[in-house]
């Protein structure tokens, strides 16, 4: 209970972040049985919830990241370079995950076979994004400095 009293702002966001990855998977597994059950209302509802979730925890990692990228003095040098990496390569799956959610809640536009394959698509693709972020990236966040004097330790001349 006290102990989340001492995490640092990175490390509550890691746990966070952690979290809302647990949630958005769930949910996308439930969407697709709803689908595939041809619950489409159902499915509806569960794709307004993942919506609500993915582009909440999107928009908050780009603000963050941001910040991080900016402070100088309290982000490693391994930390900055793997989260500009991760920033920049996932630009262009972020777009097309929000264009595909605008597309979709719309009250009109059915869950049709090209909702599933795209679903399906997007699913395979938040799994490799999550566990590249969760052990890459996270694990940087987490640790900070102290990882990269550890790394340091073993891989002299990286820097």
């Amino acid at each position: 209970m006290f102990s989340s009293i001492f995490l640092t702002k990175n490390q509550k966001l890691v746990n966070k972040w952690t979290k809302e990855h647990e949630q958005m998977i769930l949910l996308a597994n439930k969407l697709l049985a709803e689908h595939a059950k041809n619950n489409h209302k159902k499915a509806k509802k569960l794709l307004q919830k993942f919506t609500n979730i993915t582009v909440d925890h999107v928009t908050d990692e780009n603000i963050e990241f941001f910040k991080l990228l900016r402070d100088e003095d309290n982000v490693s040098i391994r930390s900055k370079k793997s989260t500009e990496e991760f920033v920049s390569t996932f630009k262009e799956t972020q777009r097309s995950l929000i264009q595909f959610l605008s597309k979709y809640n719309k009250a009109h536009k059915a869950l049709d076979k090209e909702f599933l394959d795209t679903l399906t698509q997007i699913i395979d693709i938040l799994h490799e994004r999550i566990k590249y972020e969760e052990e890459n990236l996270y694990e940087l966040l987490y640790h900070g400095k102290k990882i990269d004097a550890a790394w340091a330790q073993n891989k002299k001349g990286f820097y």
